[in-house]
């Protein structure tokens, strides 16, 4: 039976560290790693990074500079009796091998109880710990693996890389059948991916023809990579955090990427709607307060046009508010007053603008001395409403800008008034 040929991917894998590609910052002369094997002291480690951006590749080449035991074991499939098996042989065969490197990839889909059990053998020195995991270690790794391995981030493959690998299958094969506007699409569709760009040029070995391929035909010869983003994840929280960064500062170009970005990654519209709602209110508030009624308006079209058609009203909301007046002070005043009333839950309101039907009530002096100011000349009376407890406070403090000038002015002309109503 003739077996099947490996992956591309995986003929194509370096040999060395030093051919590598894209992650300089690390196999470099100057690189962590590089460093490390020539202090002969091999570190336990951590290789966080993107999908295809070669952590496999450096995992095994690693254990290779070491001339150690490459033991690969994987977080989806493996078990804590996995790891117990590669110790014993580990220790009843020291002579066989110079050391152990024991390769976990996905390592954040261990519990931290089987992570925390490669602790001992980490540091007797048993085993010299290689994991993987394209997710931030500080949020899925235990904290005491952490304290005992060096977190390495690698970085998605760039333009420049991409073209790299291209080049290094050409030299080992022939020539792509690609133009060059083509070329650059397929660098493109691989989004920092060198497995995925591998992938698709085993599509193009499969052409029948020795055509050369344009841009148009490409898209129907391999497929689209799907747009990497984790709903519910840190890409997620990380995505979402661009995009109202971006509106915040005033940046409806960036903001409208932003966008893009969660929209080809599924994320709901809805969600994206009541976001916007929001920051219509924190960081715009009352400086625009249209900000508001056009987010809302956006969250209705999309509800009645579905995608991708109420797609358009999300974009025209996140651009209206990029471009709004910013003003947080409604954000904290709202803040400071909640503050306040937390700390004085117990402090009743002042008697004169307490309702009084009751006679016991009226006795008790319930709304005594309270005025209704649509009877008074400026329709303002300006008497106080807080707790006598609390005093006066004050919370909102308007910016000078967009609507919240004409706030500002608001405010002054009813402290004026108050000041002068004042007994």
């Amino acid at each position: 039976m003739t077996l099947a040929a490996p992956p591309l991917a995986e003929r194509l894998r370096p040999k060395v560290l030093d051919d590598v590609v894209g992650q300089d910052h690390l196999v470099g002369t100057d690189g962590i790693l590089a460093r490390t094997i020539a202090s002969k002291k091999p570190l336990s480690i951590v290789l966080w990074g993107p999908p295809g951006c070669g952590k496999t590749s450096i995992a095994r080449l690693y254990a290779q500079a070491f001339s150690f035991r490459f033991c690969a074991l994987s977080a989806v499939f493996g078990s804590v009796s996995d790891l117990k098996r590669i110790v014993k042989e580990a220790q009843e065969s020291p002579l066989l091998h110079r050391g152990t490197v024991v390769f976990v990839d996905e390592i954040h889909r261990f519990n931290k109880g089987q992570q925390e059990a490669f602790l001992p053998f980490i540091e007797d020195g048993t085993l010299v710990l290689v994991g993987a995991t394209a997710e931030n270690p500080s949020f899925h790794l235990s904290h005491a693996l952490l304290s005992r391995t060096q977190v390495l981030t690698l970085k998605s493959l760039d333009t420049k890389a991409l073209d790299r690998l291209l080049g290094i299958y050409e030299e080992k094969f022939s020539p792509l059948p690609l133009d060059s506007d083509a070329r650059n699409q397929l660098i493109t569709m691989a989004q920092g991916d060198g497995r995925y760009l591998f992938n698709m040029v085993e599509a193009l070995e499969g052409l029948a023809d020795k055509e050369i391929v344009t841009p148009e035909r490409l898209s129907h010869v391999v497929q689209q990579r799907a747009a990497l983003f984790d709903k519910g994840g840190e890409q997620h929280y990380n995505i979402v955090s661009a995009l109202h960064k971006s509106i915040r500062g005033s940046d409806p170009d960036a903001a409208l990427y932003w966008l893009g970005r969660m929209l080809a990654g599924g994320e709901d519209r809805l969600f994206i709607a009541r976001r916007l709602i929001r920051m219509a209110s924190e960081d715009i508030g009352l400086a625009d307060p249209q900000a508001l009624t056009q987010a809302i308006a956006a969250r209705d079209a999309f509800q009645m046009l579905g995608s991708p058609e109420g797609d358009l009203a999300l974009a025209q909301a996140t651009v209206y508010l990029a471009l709004a007046p910013k003003s947080n002070s409604l954000y904290t005043a709202f803040k400071d007053a909640q503050k306040s009333a937390h700390n004085t839950t117990h402090v009743p309101p002042p008697k004169h603008i307490l309702n009084a039907p009751t006679a016991l009530m009226r006795k008790e002096g319930y709304g005594l001395g309270y005025q209704y100011d649509h009877d008074t000349t400026h329709g303002f009376s300006g008497q106080d409403y807080f707790p006598e407890e609390l005093g006066r406070q004050r919370y909102y403090h308007p910016q000078e800008r967009g609507f919240e000038r004409e706030m500002k002015k608001r405010l002054e002309y009813f402290a004026s008034l108050r000041a002068k109503l004042a007994p």
